[in-house]
Order: C-alpha cells, then structure tokens, then sequence
C-alpha cells in the first residue's frame, strides 16, 4: 500500500530534482516535512519506511533525521502547533512568562495538546528571531516581542 500520495511524491520529486542523481538522500528534511503536512502534522513509522525506500536510504538514516530535528514529530499533534522558544535570548526577554500565560490559557502544560486536540504546546530551541524575542511559531508563522496581550489576540485569532 501506498502511503504518500502522489501529490506528495510530486512535490518530494522536485526536492531530489536540486541534488545530483546519486545524492537523492539529501532530500530527506523536505520528504519528512511533506509526509508529515500529508498526515496532519506527525510521522509515522510507516510513513518513514515509505520515504527511506523512495530517497533509496537505509530507513535508520531517516529515523535519525527525524528524532534529531524538533519540527518533526513522532506522535499526533492538535491542529495548531505552538512552538515557543526558550532558548537563552528568548528567556532574557521574558519567554517563561509567555510559557506560563499560554499553560494557564490553554490548560495544558509543554508537550501537551488540549482535550479538544486544537492546540499543542510545545517547547523549541532558538528559532532565529533573538533580535525580537520572545517569539513563537505557530504553523509555519512567526509571532515575535510576545506579551500576553498578543499572546491573547494571536490565540483567539486561530481558527
């Protein structure tokens, strides 16, 4: 069976397209993030022995990549994924009390979805954005120089 659609292996197609024909395997990041996006925000083993096998790669290789990196994810996710940052610049600028208002808002704490599967919070390592912090992404949006008060208007914006 099938388990990446072909829309998927089209756009994992153009991927490998960028990389000599023997080096396919370099497309792994973008083929973990397109199988992921296919299945509502998480991997499963499955679908990473699908991309090993595509990408022509030991399915350990793929494994690795996809427990290195924190954007990808190896359990189900709610709808919206909130990655806040709390690497030393976002901390200095107040991401432990953007971790704690989201927590008291949300009713859940790192690492957890809410009842209603709508939102994950999850805790990252530095997203890039230091010169705005504290920042977080939701989806594949940046939200940055975060207080509650956007905090609120950011949540109650998301579907």
């Amino acid at each position: 069976m099938q388990l990446l659609s072909d829309a998927s292996r089209a756009e994992i197609d153009r991927w490998i397209a960028k990389y000599p024909p023997e080096q396919r395997q370099s497309a792994v990041m973008a083929a973990l993030r397109i199988a992921q996006d296919q299945n509502g925000g998480w991997l499963t083993n499955a679908l990473m022995d699908e991309i090993a096998a595509y990408l022509e790669m030991p399915p350990i290789a793929v494994y690795e990549v996809a427990t290195f990196y924190s954007m990808y994810e190896r359990e189900p996710v709610g709808r919206h994924k909130i990655c806040v940052c709390t690497n030393i610049s976002c901390l200095l600028r107040g991401s432990d009390e953007v971790v704690a208002h989201l927590e008291q808002r949300l009713g859940i704490k790192l690492g957890q979805t809410t009842e209603d599967n709508r939102f994950t919070l999850k805790e990252v390592e530095c997203l890039g954005a230091c010169v705005n912090a504290p920042m977080m992404q939701v989806g594949r949006e940046y939200y940055e120089k975060l207080t509650p008060e956007t905090l609120d208007t950011i949540l109650d914006g998301l579907e």
